[in-house]
């Protein structure tokens, strides 16, 4: 697709430092519940969830139709020790390189395409689907973190989270009267919006709800892919989300639909403004697969 932008930012002054995760094992919740989940009508399940490293389902694929409970495309890296992984999930960005530095698939170099779990745990990486399968759990993957600190010199309302320079450069935007928009493959009205309010912005995901599937149809979103840039209306995602009118966040469609109520497809933000000052416009191909160039 034809994208970038030249809106002036303070890029030259981001710090690039080094995060590091090791490829996390696939988790289960324990009792009472062991090892069944409630879809929204209270049938119980037991599907794939989010974790370890996914072979056949990519950035690019389709968010909807698999069957799984939030599947992360690629590889979920974390940290054991609890510090070291909030480190790793606030500083990792969007957009940033990475490097498989341990195991069979060393050396080869993927992208960070979101972050989600339970609680904001893991990282999202896009590696080679062949480079997957050399790949194990436990591989140390090392990530050019660079990203946290930068703004938009002309739109100080606008606060960006966790995006990298080079994913921001790569977005289509327009700028009238004192907005920005950016290019979106998809608006998703505020009471779509489900799991992850109230938690904190910096990382993780915010979940678009999916049970009225007619619904999903009417609008359009039921064709959603990952990797999508999606804008979500009313919706502040300053310091966490929640709802405030004439708000607006943009993120990236980071991981599956599941069959949970309020579960649906996980959104990493990566942008919001307060009042107005944030738009999208229609780019149907706005998928990080285009923007940055991506590897199968």
């Amino acid at each position: 697709m034809t994208a970038g932008n030249t809106l002036s930012t303070n890029a030259a002054d981001i710090v690039a430092v080094s995060a590091a995760g090791h490829v996390v094992h696939p988790g289960l919740p324990g009792l009472p519940a062991e090892p069944y989940r409630l879809a929204a009508d209270g049938t119980p399940f037991l599907l794939p969830t989010y974790g370890g490293i996914v072979y056949n389902v990519s950035v690019g694929d389709r968010a909807f139709g698999w069957a799984a409970d939030c599947i992360h495309p690629g590889v979920s890296i974390h940290q054991a020790d609890d510090l070291k992984n909030r480190g790793l999930n606030v500083f990792a960005c969007v957009g940033n390189r990475a490097k498989v530095m341990t195991g069979g698939a060393a050396g080869t170099t993927g992208v960070v395409t979101g972050k989600s779990g339970r609680f904001s745990e893991q990282v999202i990486v896009h590696f080679p689907r062949e480079a997957r399968t050399r790949m194990a759990v436990g591989d140390q993957v090392l990530v050019r973190a660079e990203g946290r600190g930068l703004s938009l010199a002309d739109h100080p309302a606008v606060s960006l989270k966790g995006i990298s320079p080079e994913l921001l450069r790569a977005l289509p935007a327009d700028e009238t009267d004192g907005q920005v928009a950016f290019g979106v493959a998809a608006s998703i009205p505020a009471h779509l919006v489900g799991a992850g309010l109230g938690l904190t912005s910096e990382g993780g995901s915010l979940h678009m709800q999916s049970t009225d599937r007619a619904l999903l149809a009417e609008l359009g979103l039921d064709r959603l892919r990952l990797g999508d840039f999606v804008a979500l209306e009313d919706t502040d995602s300053r310091y966490n989300h929640g709802y405030l009118q004439g708000a607006r966040a943009i993120g990236v469609v980071a991981s599956t639909d599941g069959p949970r109520a309020g579960y649906g497809p996980g959104i990493a933000i990566l942008m919001t403004a307060p009042a107005g000052q944030l738009a999208g416009f229609e780019v149907p191909e706005a998928n990080l697969v285009d923007l940055l160039d991506l590897d199968e």
